[in-house]
């Protein structure tokens, strides 16, 4: 298992979970750990205590075929209803979107830049939702979004060849960190793929070909109860018939993989909206949010996004 997975490389690398973690989520015994770091699972060494990258360890747990891992029984979970009749993804579905911004090492007032839900142009309706006021170290934004679907396939031809050509390449599904992601030239040479990757080589190619494409960042909503927050990313594209598409790749490929029965479900994610999905205001390669303080580090963004009551 492990021979056929790229892990990450040390560059973008963080190694940061102790190997208690590691045996919780593959579900396994220290041996196991054993014949995985022999085999070129990546780790350093702590007071005594191997660390290994959170990345790796869901990849490993995805492909090992084992039904018991964490990572197994998230997506299993997690795309439970992509097998199920797509219409339910087109009706109006009412989010409470909670977001929490932190600075590290912020010791100053300054003002916050967040990409907000972005659903008003996609059929959406947005209640609340001011911007974060200026402060140091956090920040929060609330809102109720409301998203729909709509089905509204690719018409052209050359936009459908390129994508089922993307779908056929044969890349690997991989779970990868989001700097990683943007340098998406490094992430399909390892044969690998992700949301964010994904998306950002599509509209590549679909820009080559004369059409205008961007890939774009937004939350997918109804993971583990809102607990778990994934980066996501689709392409946006102007079709043959002047109307704007959404293409979610990486959401086709998964689904191809994970269950036999998403024919309907990879359709839909081939140009079609649907509610599981907000849309934001950030470009593929981006941040959700920044902090104007100065500070050398990233601002976090952590999404809590439940169905509404």
């Amino acid at each position: 298992m492990a021979s056929s997975i790229q892990f990450i490389p040390a560059e973008y690398s963080r190694t940061d979970q102790p190997e208690s973690v590691a045996r919780e989520m593959l579900r396994c015994a220290s041996v196991d750990i054993d014949r995985l770091v022999d085999a070129g699972l990546p780790f350093d060494r702590r007071e005594g205590v191997r660390h290994f990258d959170v990345n790796d360890l869901y990849t490993l747990g995805m492909y090992s075929n084992s039904t018991r891992t964490q990572p197994e029984l998230a997506f299993r979970m997690l795309f439970r209803f992509a097998g199920r009749p797509v219409d339910d993804l087109l009706r109006d579905k009412a989010w409470e979107f909670r977001v929490r911004l932190e600075c590290p090492e912020c010791d100053e007032v300054a003002p916050w830049h967040f990409e907000a839900p972005d659903v008003v142009r996609f059929g959406g309706r947005l209640e609340g939702g001011a911007a974060p006021e200026p402060s140091a170290g956090s920040a929060e934004y609330a809102a109720t979004v409301t998203t729909t679907g709509a089905r509204t396939p690719l018409v052209s031809t050359e936009l459908r060849r390129l994508t089922h050509e993307y779908l056929d390449a044969g890349y690997r599904w991989q779970m990868i960190p989001v700097a990683m992601q943007a340098d998406y030239e490094l992430v399909h040479a390892l044969g690998a793929t992700s949301c964010i990757a994904a998306s950002l080589l599509l509209a590549e190619r679909f820009r080559t070909a004369g059409y205008k494409a961007e890939a774009k960042r937004g939350w997918f909503c109804g993971v583990l109860g809102g607990a778990l927050d994934l980066p996501h990313a689709c392409v946006e594209v102007e079709d043959d018939d002047g109307r704007l598409k959404t293409v979610d790749i990486a959401k086709a490929q998964l689904a191809a993989r994970l269950s036999s029965d998403t024919g309907d479900f990879q359709e839909l994610c081939l140009g079609s909206i649907y509610n599981k999905v907000i849309p934001s205001t950030a470009s593929g390669n981006a941040s959700f949010g920044h902090h104007a303080c100065g500070s050398p580090l990233p601002a976090q963004v952590r999404a809590d996004i439940r169905s509404a009551r």
